[in-house]
């Protein structure tokens, strides 16, 4: 992993890079060098395995010792479930880079009573650990067992009393602390003692969880404001910010061809341009799938890569389907050419789903991406944080110069009400809808070319034909186009 080299953000406070993929991102550097962080959120949240990995990236990354001390999971329970994510704790403590203790906190109905209550062998254990080990971090997880029990006026005290230690001792510091019933925002201490706290949230929505971070504070820096979904993988933590720099996308005039003869004619550029977004939609069996396999297919034979993101059919079923109108698309497969992406779009939100397909991008570095189709990730309507994601995903691609097609399947109601009620029609460069409509007691397949940014098009409505030998286009008959509009007005 690159090291974060701070003089690039504004501001003069020291930091201590998390080495935890985007969160350095939002706090502009890492989290304030040798001082404390409260990680606040509610069970289930990540926040034991966020403060390991600032320890563990510590150690690896910045060689920066570390003391990691448990207040209520035991050591062993802790190296058994930090080993989800790849963390080597026992290499660690064989080289004296960390130092683990599980401090049991008992406190006497007397000293509840009296209210007295005070933390000095803290103090002491703490330090016998920093000094075993020379740590420059620390973890304490968490205090709602350190200081359960308290009276509020001791708790400030005592709370207050152990951040200023920590601060005098120069270690960079996470202290973890449930949320919610809890005395840390019912009495709001952070508001008065910690420079940086950061907030964990595990939300479930339609049946699918999600994590958030958010930076509820962070004195004396600038920093991301807004909630930011994260991950939990066997490589880490991912952090992902919902934000988009204000920058002018690189445009290129280099055109790849659409895979389909009939259709390069009907665009002047005889193509796509290279980096942009284009848009099938239309109603089921009207052919979108074959449209954009075709396209990538075309674009394995010129040597380009191809991610091609399947939330309808599985990868073995779009080939075995495609073979059935000449289009094999086994050998790019062999050849690496061609790779699938699949998943259920139950499984998780639009949002955790672009970050994934962001991630694959990310390695395999393909030239062109295919979504089909957009609209099984959305199932809510449209709205402006749909769009937002959306718009924010295009945006990145645009920024890698990755072509973009997706899918969409809209029913006829809405085509006749609103054919853009997928929500990214007007996001798109080039759109594309396909149709199906009885004339002549048939059903025939249409194609029109509804946009094309920075180049001509025909206006013309086409008859697709799909056979054994593949796609192609042709006029329609002047009294099969009149009879459609026909039933159209009718309609």
């Amino acid at each position: 992993m690159k090291k974060i080299n701070k003089t690039n953000f504004p501001g003069t406070l020291p930091k201590s890079p998390t080495g935890i993929k985007g969160l350095d991102d939002l706090t502009m550097g890492g989290l304030p060098k040798n001082r404390p962080t409260l990680l606040l959120g509610n069970t289930g949240c990540g926040k034991t395995l966020m403060a390991m990995e600032f320890l563990v990236n510590g150690i690896t990354l910045f060689d920066e010792p570390a003391v990691f001390m448990a207040f209520e999971e035991k050591i062993e329970e802790l190296m058994v479930n930090v080993k989800s994510l790849g963390y080597d704790l026992e290499t660690h403590l064989g080289n004296n880079k960390i130092y683990l203790e599980h401090v049991q906190i008992i406190n006497s109905d007397e000293t509840i009573e009296t209210g007295k209550y005070n933390i000095e062998g803290l103090f002491v254990r703490i330090e016998q650990a920093i000094n075993k080990v020379k740590a420059k971090r620390v973890v304490l997880d968490s205090l709602d067992t350190l200081f359960y029990g308290l009276d509020y006026k001791t708790l400030r005290s005592e709370f207050k009393r152990l951040f200023i230690w920590l601060k005098e001792k120069k270690v960079t510091a996470i202290i973890t602390a449930e949320i919610g019933d809890t005395f840390l925002t019912r009495h709001g201490l952070e508001e008065y003692v910690a420079d940086c706290v950061i907030l964990l949230d595990n939300r479930v929505k339609d049946q699918v969880s999600t994590r958030r971070l958010r930076i509820v504070k962070y004195r004396g820096t600038l920093h991301g404001n807004n909630e930011y979904p994260f991950i939990i993988e066997e490589n880490g933590i991912t952090v992902f910010p919902i934000i988009s720099e204000i920058i002018q996308h690189k445009i290129s005039s280099k055109i790849i061809s659409t895979g389909i003869k009939d259709l390069n004619e009907m665009l002047d550029k005889k193509g796509f341009y290279v980096g942009s977004s284009i848009l099938v939609s239309g109603t089921a069996g009207t052919g979108k799938t074959s449209i954009v396999t075709s396209f990538a297919k075309n674009a394995c034979i010129e040597k380009k890569k191809v991610l091609f993101c399947a939330f309808e059919e599985a990868p073995n079923q779009v080939i075995r389907n495609m073979n059935s109108i000449g289009i094999d698309l086994e050998p790019e497969v062999k050849s690496e050419f061609l790779h699938f992406y699949y998943s259920r779009p139950t499984l998780q939100n639009l949002e955790l789903h672009f970050i994934s397909i962001k991630e694959v991008i990310k390695k395999l570095k393909p030239a062109i991406v295919i979504i089909d189709p957009i609209t099984n990730l959305m199932n809510e309507d449209p709205n402006s944080s749909v769009r937002l994601m959306l718009t924010l995903f295009v945006d990145y691609l645009k920024l890698e110069q990755i072509t973009v097609i997706f899918t969409a399947a809209i029913t006829e109601k809405l085509i006749e009400r609103n054919p853009s009620d997928e929500g990214i029609s007007s996001l798109v460069d080039t759109w594309i809808m396909v149709e199906d409509a009885e004339t002549q007691g048939q059903r025939n397949r249409t194609l029109t070319v509804l946009k094309a940014r920075g180049m001509g098009h025909s206006r013309s409505v086409k008859k697709i034909t799909i056979s054994n030998n593949g796609i192609s286009l042709e006029a329609i008959p002047k009294k099969e186009g009149r009879l459609r509009e026909k039933i159209r007005s009718k309609k």
